[in-house]
């Protein structure tokens, strides 16, 4: 009995297949073109393109026609979906001292599209509940259950706190599911530049890491 490898039936298939199969594999490897691919992302981000804004519906046009530029059969369908979008959003630490949380991402130069401060979503973790609460502040590390494993060691107790959270090692939608599973009463998440900031190397536009924010605001 003749046994194939993987590889050799594959090369074994490619020498029986049709000189016009062969044919468009060549043409589909030329396809892929750096300025073609720099300039459809500079099209596609140009503007906030969040479901349900104008940049989205800007974008799916554009995206549409292209389709029928390249031969395919598209067309646009409309979905309801669950969007929230937040009314109000408060971040204040009020002891030992005052302070007030911007929420504003800052302009970022070089970036012409941080300027676009009306066609922005606000900073908000998407679906979380309503709520106005008041409560020590504990710091969880990343906020996965590890963390709350070793705090939990120490005699940390996060019952009735607010714990403030690393972006990052986990998704950030399963983070305050987990604080709540602790018993905390809200969560913070913020971005480390330890993480993906000035700590890592050259900020944009120099470099690609996270820029810092010069306000001191909490994001």
């Amino acid at each position: 009995m003749k046994i194939l490898t993987a590889a050799a039936a594959f090369c074994a298939l490619a020498a029986s297949a049709p000189e016009a199969d062969l044919q468009w594999e060549r043409d589909y490897r030329t396809l892929p073109r750096s300025d073609s691919v720099r300039e459809f992302n500079r099209r596609l981000s140009a503007v906030p393109h969040h479901v349900g804004s104008p940049g989205g519906a800007d974008n799916a046009k554009w995206i549409e026609q292209k389709f029928h530029e390249f031969g395919l059969d598209a067309k646009i369908e409309t979905f309801d979906v669950l969007f929230p979008t937040p009314k109000e959003r408060l971040l204040e630490l009020v002891a030992p001292v005052s302070f007030r949380a911007s929420l504003v991402e800052p302009p970022v130069e070089g970036d012409p599209t941080s300027l676009q401060k009306d066609l922005q979503l606000p900073t908000y973790n998407a679906y979380s509940i309503d709520g106005d609460v008041t409560a020590q502040l504990v710091y969880v590390n990343y906020g996965v259950p590890a963390d709350y494993e070793r705090l939990e060691r120490l005699g940390v107790d996060v019952r009735g706190k607010i714990v403030i959270v690393r972006y990052g090692a986990s998704w950030r939608g399963i983070k305050p599911k987990v604080a709540a599973e602790h018993g905390a009463v809200a969560c913070l998440i913020y971005s480390d530049p330890r993480d993906d900031g000035y700590a890592e190397g050259d900020v944009y536009p120099r470099g690609s890491q996270r820029p810092a924010d010069p306000t001191g605001s909490t994001q």
